[in-house]
């Protein structure tokens, strides 16, 4: 059975924008964030796009990991992920090749099948191009070769990007991306930050038909963890309160920035709202140093997941960090 310590620990950021707080706070927050998990030992450092959400900063994915990619020495910077119905597969490969050029073995490209947006935002991107389903494997079969050395006669390259073997992850909340991972050798990464109902049969299905490949010869497992760690279990729960007031803006069909934290909050819910709540921050983990290493253990056991990627939204930024530093001891421990 895998243990914490021997398990990665990466991170996702949304690049909230706080209360109070302004966009270049919130890309402030995020580099300097990036450089403790760098000097914590973290493995990754991932950027989630999204659109037309005024709580969120991190619109302009490829723009973002470069400048933190620039701003750390040696922890891989990504996508978690672009969401690929809202690009032109050329432009992905050129950023992302771009990125890999300046960032040599940095830089990682993850890739989702939703627009992550609304859709008027998702034709306000592609304009008049409208995605399905079954484009997707096609497009990232497209992105694979563009990031490929070219074969012989190939009318389109990508430049830079032809040859730099960026490193794609498949994400998914469901069974389709685990499948096309699964076919295609790809890691994958499974978005349990939000959506843990199918985490456990997607792993399954991923494992059970993945199929070896150049770049991976055995299935490779990334889950998103909410985390919210403090000395003690009370603060913890009173710091995920920032949380827990930003997904029941999301079930509201609200956007609000990351608000600060209240006292008692979810006791202050109707039922119904508490638990769906609890249902979108299934695989969450909040507590002190005793209920995190519990948790992340437990989560482990239930997934053997290769890597752990936390997503850890407190109001105040100097918490945030300390709250990685206790999982960081955890893991080590």
């Amino acid at each position: 059975m895998k243990t914490l310590r021997d398990t990665r620990l990466s991170m996702l950021d949304l690049v909230a924008v706080r209360e109070g707080g302004t966009v270049a706070d919130a890309l402030a927050i995020s580099l300097r964030t990036a450089r403790h998990a760098e000097s914590l030992g973290f493995t990754r450092y991932w950027l989630a796009e999204h659109h037309n959400m005024q709580g969120i900063a991190s619109s302009a994915t490829a723009v973002l990991v470069g400048y933190i990619a620039g701003g750390t020495n040696r922890i891989r910077v990504g996508s978690g992920g672009v969401m690929l119905p809202n690009h032109a597969p050329l432009v992905v490969a050129e950023a992302f090749g771009t990125l890999a050029e300046l960032y040599p073995n940095r830089i990682d490209l993850g890739l989702g099948r939703a627009p992550g947006t609304d859709q008027i935002t998702m034709r306000a991107l592609r304009r008049d191009r409208v995605e399905t389903e079954a484009d997707f494997p096609r497009e990232v079969a497209e992105l694979q070769q563009l990031l490929a050395d070219p074969h012989p006669g190939q009318r389109v390259i990508a430049m830079p990007g032809a040859g730099t073997q960026v490193p794609i992850w498949l994400l998914g909340s469901s069974l389709f991306s685990a499948r096309l991972a699964a076919q295609r050798g790809l890691p994958y990464a499974f978005a349990s930050h939000f959506a843990p109902r199918l985490l456990l049969p997607a792993l399954d299905l991923y494992r059970s038909e993945f199929q070896p490949s150049a770049t991976f010869a055995k299935p490779y497992v990334i889950i998103g963890v909410p985390m919210i760690a403090a000395p003690t279990d009370e603060e913890a729960e009173f710091l995920a309160s920032s949380t827990y007031q930003r997904v029941l803006s999301i079930l509201h069909g609200e956007r609000s920035r990351l608000q600060r934290p209240v006292e008692n909050f979810m006791s202050q819910l109707h039922p119904q709202e508490k638990a769906a709540i609890d249902d979108f921050l299934g695989a969450a983990v909040i507590g002190g140093p005793d209920k995190v290493r519990q948790g992340l253990a437990a989560l482990l056991q239930a997934t053997a997941a290769d890597e752990l990627m936390l997503v850890c939204d407190i109001f105040d930024p100097a918490l945030r960090l300390r709250s990685l530093g206790i999982v960081a001891a955890a893991h080590a421990d």
